[in-house]
Protein backbone atom coordinates (compact mmCIF):
# COMPACT_ATOMS: atom_id res chain seq x y z
CA UNK A 1 0.00 0.00 0.00
CA UNK A 2 1.31 3.47 -0.95
CA UNK A 3 2.25 5.90 1.81
CA UNK A 4 0.16 9.06 1.93
CA UNK A 5 2.09 10.66 4.81
CA UNK A 6 5.62 10.05 6.06
CA UNK A 7 6.92 11.97 9.08
CA UNK A 8 10.58 11.69 10.07
CA UNK A 9 12.26 13.17 13.17
CA UNK A 10 9.66 15.93 13.32
CA UNK A 11 10.06 18.54 16.07
CA UNK A 12 8.49 21.94 16.64
CA UNK A 13 9.82 24.48 19.14
CA UNK A 14 8.21 27.72 20.25
CA UNK A 15 9.94 30.72 21.77
CA UNK A 16 8.34 32.07 24.94
CA UNK A 17 8.61 35.82 25.41
CA UNK A 18 11.05 37.83 23.32
CA UNK A 19 12.58 36.11 20.30
CA UNK A 20 15.86 38.02 20.41
CA UNK A 21 18.94 36.20 21.68
CA UNK A 22 20.19 39.36 23.35
CA UNK A 23 22.94 40.31 20.90
CA UNK A 24 22.88 41.38 17.24
CA UNK A 25 25.58 38.89 16.25
CA UNK A 26 23.63 35.96 17.70
CA UNK A 27 20.41 37.17 16.06
CA UNK A 28 22.21 37.18 12.67
CA UNK A 29 23.65 33.74 13.36
CA UNK A 30 20.15 32.41 14.17
CA UNK A 31 18.66 34.04 11.03
CA UNK A 32 21.40 32.62 8.81
CA UNK A 33 20.95 29.09 10.20
CA UNK A 34 17.17 29.17 9.73
CA UNK A 35 17.53 30.65 6.22
CA UNK A 36 19.65 27.63 5.22
CA UNK A 37 17.14 25.19 6.71
CA UNK A 38 19.42 24.40 9.66
CA UNK A 39 18.42 23.96 13.28
CA UNK A 40 18.32 27.06 15.50
CA UNK A 41 21.77 27.04 17.22
CA UNK A 42 20.37 28.66 20.35
CA UNK A 43 17.57 26.19 21.10
CA UNK A 44 18.03 24.31 24.35
CA UNK A 45 17.56 20.56 24.19
CA UNK A 46 15.19 18.65 26.47
CA UNK A 47 12.61 21.34 27.24
CA UNK A 48 9.33 19.47 26.71
CA UNK A 49 5.83 20.92 26.77
CA UNK A 50 4.67 19.99 30.28
CA UNK A 51 2.29 22.78 31.27
CA UNK A 52 2.22 21.95 34.97
CA UNK A 53 5.99 22.29 35.34
CA UNK A 54 8.07 25.43 35.16
CA UNK A 55 10.79 25.16 32.52
CA UNK A 56 14.40 26.26 32.71
CA UNK A 57 14.51 28.04 29.34
CA UNK A 58 12.30 30.22 27.17
CA UNK A 59 11.94 27.51 24.51
CA UNK A 60 9.25 24.82 24.55
CA UNK A 61 9.19 21.76 22.30
CA UNK A 62 5.53 21.27 21.39
CA UNK A 63 6.58 18.28 19.25
CA UNK A 64 9.73 16.21 19.72
CA UNK A 65 11.18 13.57 17.37
CA UNK A 66 7.96 12.25 15.84
CA UNK A 67 8.21 9.36 13.37
CA UNK A 68 5.23 7.67 11.74
CA UNK A 69 3.67 6.72 8.41
CA UNK A 70 0.07 6.70 7.22
CA UNK A 71 -1.04 4.49 4.37
CA UNK A 72 -3.21 5.85 1.58
CA UNK A 73 -6.91 5.44 2.36
CA UNK A 74 -6.33 4.95 6.09
CA UNK A 75 -8.25 6.87 8.75
CA UNK A 76 -5.98 7.42 11.75
CA UNK A 77 -6.95 8.99 15.07
CA UNK A 78 -4.77 11.21 17.25
CA UNK A 79 -5.53 11.40 20.98
CA UNK A 80 -3.83 12.91 24.00
CA UNK A 81 -4.30 15.32 26.85
CA UNK A 82 -4.69 19.05 26.37
CA UNK A 83 -1.26 20.42 25.46
CA UNK A 84 0.03 17.08 24.15
CA UNK A 85 0.78 18.61 20.72
CA UNK A 86 -2.19 17.34 18.69
CA UNK A 87 -3.20 20.65 17.14
CA UNK A 88 0.44 21.64 16.55
CA UNK A 89 1.01 18.39 14.64
CA UNK A 90 -2.01 19.02 12.43
CA UNK A 91 -0.89 22.59 11.75
CA UNK A 92 2.53 21.33 10.65
CA UNK A 93 0.94 18.67 8.41
CA UNK A 94 -1.41 21.32 6.97
CA UNK A 95 1.57 23.64 6.33
CA UNK A 96 0.05 26.33 8.52
CA UNK A 97 3.35 26.36 10.43
CA UNK A 98 6.76 24.95 9.60
CA UNK A 99 8.64 22.32 11.62
CA UNK A 100 11.75 23.34 13.53
CA UNK A 101 13.51 20.10 12.55
CA UNK A 102 12.59 16.99 10.58
CA UNK A 103 10.65 16.37 7.39
CA UNK A 104 7.05 15.76 6.33
CA UNK A 105 6.29 14.06 3.00
CA UNK A 106 2.66 14.09 1.85
CA UNK A 107 1.27 12.58 -1.34
CA UNK A 108 -1.64 14.58 -2.71
CA UNK A 109 -3.62 17.69 -1.95
CA UNK A 110 -4.56 18.47 1.64
CA UNK A 111 -7.87 19.86 2.94
CA UNK A 112 -7.82 20.95 6.58
CA UNK A 113 -10.45 21.80 9.15
CA UNK A 114 -8.41 23.00 12.11
CA UNK A 115 -10.51 25.52 13.99
CA UNK A 116 -13.59 27.67 13.51
CA UNK A 117 -12.68 30.34 10.97
CA UNK A 118 -9.72 28.60 9.32
CA UNK A 119 -9.78 28.73 5.53
CA UNK A 120 -12.73 31.12 5.10
CA UNK A 121 -12.61 34.83 4.36
CA UNK A 122 -15.13 36.48 6.71
CA UNK A 123 -16.16 39.18 4.23
CA UNK A 124 -17.01 36.69 1.48
CA UNK A 125 -20.30 34.82 1.25
CA UNK A 126 -20.62 31.10 1.74
CA UNK A 127 -20.87 30.64 -2.03
CA UNK A 128 -17.72 32.68 -2.67
CA UNK A 129 -15.79 30.80 0.02
CA UNK A 130 -16.67 27.45 -1.55
CA UNK A 131 -15.18 28.57 -4.88
CA UNK A 132 -12.19 30.15 -3.10
CA UNK A 133 -11.37 26.90 -1.31
CA UNK A 134 -11.70 24.97 -4.57
CA UNK A 135 -9.27 27.36 -6.25
CA UNK A 136 -6.78 26.93 -3.37
CA UNK A 137 -6.89 23.17 -4.00
CA UNK A 138 -6.16 23.78 -7.70
CA UNK A 139 -9.67 22.93 -8.95
CA UNK A 140 -11.29 24.57 -11.94
CA UNK A 141 -14.49 26.58 -11.42
CA UNK A 142 -16.47 24.00 -13.41
CA UNK A 143 -15.21 21.22 -11.11
CA UNK A 144 -16.33 23.11 -8.00
CA UNK A 145 -19.69 23.86 -9.63
CA UNK A 146 -20.37 20.14 -10.01
CA UNK A 147 -19.86 19.67 -6.26
CA UNK A 148 -21.63 22.88 -5.20
CA UNK A 149 -25.17 21.59 -4.65
CA UNK A 150 -23.90 18.55 -2.75
CA UNK A 151 -21.82 20.77 -0.46
CA UNK A 152 -24.70 23.13 0.29
CA UNK A 153 -27.15 20.27 0.85
CA UNK A 154 -24.79 18.53 3.28
CA UNK A 155 -24.10 21.72 5.24
CA UNK A 156 -27.76 22.68 5.58
CA UNK A 157 -27.03 26.42 5.22
CA UNK A 158 -28.58 26.90 1.76
CA UNK A 159 -30.78 29.74 3.04
CA UNK A 160 -27.67 31.74 4.00
CA UNK A 161 -25.31 30.69 1.24
CA UNK A 162 -25.17 34.25 -0.16
CA UNK A 163 -24.62 35.84 3.26
CA UNK A 164 -21.09 36.84 4.36
CA UNK A 165 -19.79 34.09 6.64
CA UNK A 166 -18.82 36.61 9.33
CA UNK A 167 -22.55 36.62 10.18
CA UNK A 168 -22.71 32.83 10.58
CA UNK A 169 -22.96 31.20 13.99
CA UNK A 170 -20.08 28.93 14.96
CA UNK A 171 -22.27 25.90 14.20
CA UNK A 172 -23.14 27.14 10.69
CA UNK A 173 -19.49 27.96 10.08
CA UNK A 174 -18.35 24.46 10.97
CA UNK A 175 -21.14 22.82 8.97
CA UNK A 176 -20.13 24.64 5.80
CA UNK A 177 -16.40 24.29 6.45
CA UNK A 178 -16.65 20.53 6.94
CA UNK A 179 -18.86 20.14 3.87
CA UNK A 180 -16.31 22.01 1.76
CA UNK A 181 -13.34 20.05 3.12
CA UNK A 182 -15.08 16.68 2.71
CA UNK A 183 -16.54 17.16 -0.76
CA UNK A 184 -13.82 18.98 -2.69
CA UNK A 185 -11.11 16.94 -4.40
CA UNK A 186 -8.30 16.39 -1.92
CA UNK A 187 -6.40 13.21 -1.23
CA UNK A 188 -5.82 13.96 2.48
CA UNK A 189 -8.39 15.32 4.95
CA UNK A 190 -7.20 16.70 8.31
CA UNK A 191 -9.85 17.39 10.96
CA UNK A 192 -9.22 18.85 14.41
CA UNK A 193 -11.58 19.07 17.38
CA UNK A 194 -13.93 21.55 15.63
CA UNK A 195 -16.73 18.99 15.16
CA UNK A 196 -17.46 19.41 18.88
CA UNK A 197 -19.16 22.71 17.93
CA UNK A 198 -21.86 20.91 15.93
CA UNK A 199 -24.87 19.09 17.33
CA UNK A 200 -24.91 15.33 17.88
CA UNK A 201 -26.84 14.63 14.68
CA UNK A 202 -24.37 16.60 12.56
CA UNK A 203 -21.40 14.93 14.27
CA UNK A 204 -22.84 11.52 13.36
CA UNK A 205 -23.36 12.72 9.80
CA UNK A 206 -19.72 13.90 9.60
CA UNK A 207 -18.36 10.60 10.94
CA UNK A 208 -20.43 8.75 8.33
CA UNK A 209 -19.11 10.98 5.56
CA UNK A 210 -15.49 10.56 6.66
CA UNK A 211 -15.97 6.80 6.79
CA UNK A 212 -17.39 6.88 3.25
CA UNK A 213 -14.53 8.91 1.77
CA UNK A 214 -11.93 6.79 3.54
CA UNK A 215 -13.31 3.35 2.65
CA UNK A 216 -15.10 4.22 -0.58
CA UNK A 217 -12.90 6.89 -2.14
CA UNK A 218 -9.53 5.85 -0.71
CA UNK A 219 -8.81 9.23 0.86
CA UNK A 220 -6.54 9.54 3.89
CA UNK A 221 -7.94 11.05 7.11
CA UNK A 222 -6.21 12.35 10.22
CA UNK A 223 -8.75 12.96 12.97
CA UNK A 224 -8.23 14.57 16.39
CA UNK A 225 -11.02 14.27 18.94
CA UNK A 226 -11.50 14.03 22.69
CA UNK A 227 -14.67 12.02 22.00
CA UNK A 228 -13.06 8.60 21.98
CA UNK A 229 -16.19 6.88 20.69
CA UNK A 230 -15.79 8.89 17.45
CA UNK A 231 -12.15 7.80 17.15
CA UNK A 232 -13.14 4.19 17.80
CA UNK A 233 -15.93 4.14 15.20
CA UNK A 234 -13.94 5.85 12.41
CA UNK A 235 -10.25 5.02 12.85
CA UNK A 236 -8.63 1.61 12.56
CA UNK A 237 -5.39 2.86 14.15
CA UNK A 238 -4.65 5.64 16.62
CA UNK A 239 -1.61 7.64 17.77
CA UNK A 240 -1.25 8.61 21.43
CA UNK A 241 0.62 11.90 21.91
CA UNK A 242 2.08 12.73 25.29
CA UNK A 243 4.03 15.93 26.05
CA UNK A 244 4.83 16.38 22.35
CA UNK A 245 6.09 12.82 21.75
CA UNK A 246 4.47 9.68 20.43
CA UNK A 247 3.75 7.37 23.32
CA UNK A 248 2.26 4.56 21.24
CA UNK A 249 0.68 3.71 17.87
CA UNK A 250 -1.65 0.78 17.24
CA UNK A 251 -5.23 -0.47 16.87
CA UNK A 252 -7.73 2.09 18.15
CA UNK A 253 -9.39 -0.22 20.71
CA UNK A 254 -6.05 -1.00 22.33
CA UNK A 255 -4.80 2.61 22.20
CA UNK A 256 -7.99 3.97 23.80
CA UNK A 257 -7.67 1.51 26.68
CA UNK A 258 -3.97 2.39 27.05
CA UNK A 259 -4.77 6.10 27.04
CA UNK A 260 -7.58 5.82 29.60
CA UNK A 261 -5.58 3.63 31.96
CA UNK A 262 -2.66 6.09 31.82
CA UNK A 263 -4.65 9.12 32.90
CA UNK A 264 -3.94 10.65 36.28
CA UNK A 265 -5.30 8.37 38.98
CA UNK A 266 -6.86 10.07 41.98
CA UNK A 267 -4.52 8.41 44.44
CA UNK A 268 -2.70 11.71 43.94
CA UNK A 269 -3.85 15.32 43.97
CA UNK A 270 -4.08 16.61 40.43
CA UNK A 271 -2.20 19.91 40.17
CA UNK A 272 -3.39 22.05 37.28
CA UNK A 273 -0.74 24.76 37.23
CA UNK A 274 -2.45 27.95 36.03
CA UNK A 275 -5.13 26.77 33.59
CA UNK A 276 -7.84 29.40 33.28
CA UNK A 277 -8.41 32.99 32.17
CA UNK A 278 -8.64 36.51 33.62
CA UNK A 279 -11.79 35.59 35.58
CA UNK A 280 -10.89 32.26 37.21
CA UNK A 281 -8.32 29.50 37.26
CA UNK A 282 -8.26 25.89 38.47
CA UNK A 283 -5.76 24.92 41.16
CA UNK A 284 -6.18 21.21 41.97
CA UNK A 285 -8.62 18.30 42.14
CA UNK A 286 -8.95 14.96 43.91
CA UNK A 287 -11.42 12.16 44.69
CA UNK A 288 -11.88 11.34 48.37
CA UNK A 289 -13.98 9.31 50.79
CA UNK A 290 -16.35 10.93 53.28
CA UNK A 291 -13.43 11.63 55.63
CA UNK A 292 -11.39 13.48 53.02
CA UNK A 293 -8.91 10.64 52.44
CA UNK A 294 -7.76 10.44 48.81
CA UNK A 295 -8.91 7.26 47.07
CA UNK A 296 -7.07 5.20 44.47
CA UNK A 297 -10.25 3.34 43.48
CA UNK A 298 -13.98 3.67 44.15
CA UNK A 299 -15.97 1.03 46.01
CA UNK A 300 -19.35 0.72 44.34
CA UNK A 301 -20.94 0.20 47.78
CA UNK A 302 -19.57 3.44 49.26
CA UNK A 303 -20.19 7.14 48.69
CA UNK A 304 -17.23 9.13 47.37
CA UNK A 305 -16.55 12.78 46.59
CA UNK A 306 -14.89 14.70 43.77
CA UNK A 307 -13.65 18.09 44.87
CA UNK A 308 -11.61 20.77 43.17
CA UNK A 309 -10.11 24.07 44.16
CA UNK A 310 -10.13 27.21 42.05
CA UNK A 311 -9.53 30.93 42.34
CA UNK A 312 -11.99 33.60 41.22
CA UNK A 313 -10.07 36.79 40.44
CA UNK A 314 -12.86 39.39 40.04
CA UNK A 315 -16.09 40.40 41.76
CA UNK A 316 -19.53 40.26 40.22
CA UNK A 317 -19.17 37.24 37.90
CA UNK A 318 -21.49 34.36 38.83
CA UNK A 319 -19.53 31.14 38.24
CA UNK A 320 -20.93 27.62 38.19
CA UNK A 321 -18.76 24.52 38.74
CA UNK A 322 -19.47 21.52 36.52
CA UNK A 323 -18.21 17.95 36.14
CA UNK A 324 -18.26 15.83 32.96
CA UNK A 325 -18.11 12.05 33.42
CA UNK A 326 -16.91 9.67 30.65
CA UNK A 327 -16.85 5.88 30.52
CA UNK A 328 -13.86 3.78 29.47
CA UNK A 329 -14.83 4.08 25.78
CA UNK A 330 -14.88 7.87 25.94
CA UNK A 331 -18.69 8.11 25.88
CA UNK A 332 -20.41 10.74 27.96
CA UNK A 333 -22.08 9.36 31.06
CA UNK A 334 -23.48 12.70 32.18
CA UNK A 335 -22.74 16.35 32.94
CA UNK A 336 -23.65 17.80 36.30
CA UNK A 337 -23.45 21.43 37.42
CA UNK A 338 -24.19 23.26 40.67
CA UNK A 339 -26.80 25.70 39.41
CA UNK A 340 -27.82 26.69 42.95
CA UNK A 341 -24.36 27.96 43.84
CA UNK A 342 -24.31 30.85 46.28
CA UNK A 343 -21.33 33.02 47.18
CA UNK A 344 -19.06 32.30 44.20
CA UNK A 345 -19.56 35.70 42.58
CA UNK A 346 -16.71 37.37 44.42
CA UNK A 347 -12.94 37.13 44.54
CA UNK A 348 -11.45 34.31 46.57
CA UNK A 349 -10.37 30.68 46.71
CA UNK A 350 -13.21 28.16 46.49
CA UNK A 351 -13.64 24.41 46.78
CA UNK A 352 -16.55 22.72 45.02
CA UNK A 353 -17.47 19.22 46.18
CA UNK A 354 -19.58 16.73 44.22
CA UNK A 355 -20.99 13.64 45.90
CA UNK A 356 -20.73 10.43 43.86
CA UNK A 357 -23.33 8.23 45.54
CA UNK A 358 -22.91 4.50 46.01
CA UNK A 359 -24.48 2.32 43.31
CA UNK A 360 -24.30 5.13 40.77
CA UNK A 361 -21.41 4.24 38.44
CA UNK A 362 -20.92 0.69 37.22
CA UNK A 363 -17.61 -1.13 37.55
CA UNK A 364 -14.87 0.00 35.14
CA UNK A 365 -12.62 3.02 34.49
CA UNK A 366 -14.22 6.47 34.44
CA UNK A 367 -12.67 9.85 33.68
CA UNK A 368 -13.77 13.23 34.96
CA UNK A 369 -13.58 16.60 33.26
CA UNK A 370 -13.88 19.63 35.54
CA UNK A 371 -14.87 23.13 34.57
CA UNK A 372 -16.14 26.53 35.67
CA UNK A 373 -18.65 28.46 33.58
CA UNK A 374 -20.48 31.77 33.80
CA UNK A 375 -23.57 33.07 32.03
CA UNK A 376 -25.06 34.65 29.95
CA UNK A 377 -23.17 33.65 26.84
CA UNK A 378 -21.77 30.38 28.24
CA UNK A 379 -18.28 31.65 29.05
CA UNK A 380 -15.96 28.74 29.93
CA UNK A 381 -13.25 30.02 32.26
CA UNK A 382 -11.50 26.65 32.46
CA UNK A 383 -12.24 23.09 31.45
CA UNK A 384 -9.83 20.20 31.97
CA UNK A 385 -11.21 17.05 30.37
CA UNK A 386 -8.34 14.82 31.50
CA UNK A 387 -8.27 15.97 35.12
CA UNK A 388 -8.98 12.67 36.90
CA UNK A 389 -9.50 9.01 36.13
CA UNK A 390 -10.39 6.23 38.53
CA UNK A 391 -11.55 2.63 38.51
CA UNK A 392 -14.82 1.58 40.15
CA UNK A 393 -14.60 -1.84 41.79
CA UNK A 394 -17.02 -4.07 43.66
CA UNK A 395 -16.57 -6.43 46.56
CA UNK A 396 -18.75 -9.32 45.41
CA UNK A 397 -19.14 -10.42 49.00
CA UNK A 398 -21.13 -7.23 49.66
CA UNK A 399 -23.43 -7.56 46.65
CA UNK A 400 -27.03 -7.91 47.79
CA UNK A 401 -28.15 -9.74 44.64
CA UNK A 402 -27.40 -13.49 44.29
CA UNK A 403 -26.16 -12.79 40.74
CA UNK A 404 -22.36 -12.44 40.80
CA UNK A 405 -21.45 -11.65 37.19
CA UNK A 406 -20.63 -8.26 35.65
CA UNK A 407 -23.59 -6.07 34.76
CA UNK A 408 -23.76 -4.14 31.45
CA UNK A 409 -24.13 -0.38 31.22
CA UNK A 410 -22.26 2.67 32.49
CA UNK A 411 -24.50 3.32 35.49
CA UNK A 412 -25.88 0.87 38.03
CA UNK A 413 -28.40 2.64 40.26
CA UNK A 414 -30.37 0.87 42.94
CA UNK A 415 -33.90 1.75 41.91
CA UNK A 416 -36.97 1.07 44.02
CA UNK A 417 -38.89 -2.10 43.23
CA UNK A 418 -42.19 -3.38 44.56
CA UNK A 419 -43.59 -6.87 43.99
CA UNK A 420 -47.24 -7.62 44.81
CA UNK A 421 -49.08 -10.93 44.68
CA UNK A 422 -52.31 -10.79 42.67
Amino acid sequence: MAKAIKVENLSKAYQIGEFSTGTLSRDIERWWALARGKEDPFLKIGETNVRSEKGTSNVVWSLKDLNFEVEQGQAIGIIGKNGAGKSTLLKVLSQVTTPTTGTVKMKGRVASLLEVGTGFHPELTGRENIYLNGAILGMQKAEVKKKFDEIVDFSGVDRYIDTPVKRYSSGMYVRLAFAVAAHLDSEILIVDEVLAVGDAEFQKKCIGKMDDISRGEGRTILFVSHVLSMIKSLCKNTIILEDGSIRDIGPSDKMIQTYLSSKKQSSEIWEAGSAGDDIAEIRSAQITDKNGEILNYLDIHQDSYLEYQYAIKVNGVKCYPNVHIFDQNGNYVCVTADERLKGADEKGIFTSRLKLPSYFLNTGIFTFGIGLTSYPGTVIHFYEEDALAIEVKEDLGLRKSPYLGPMPGVVRPQLEWETLKQ
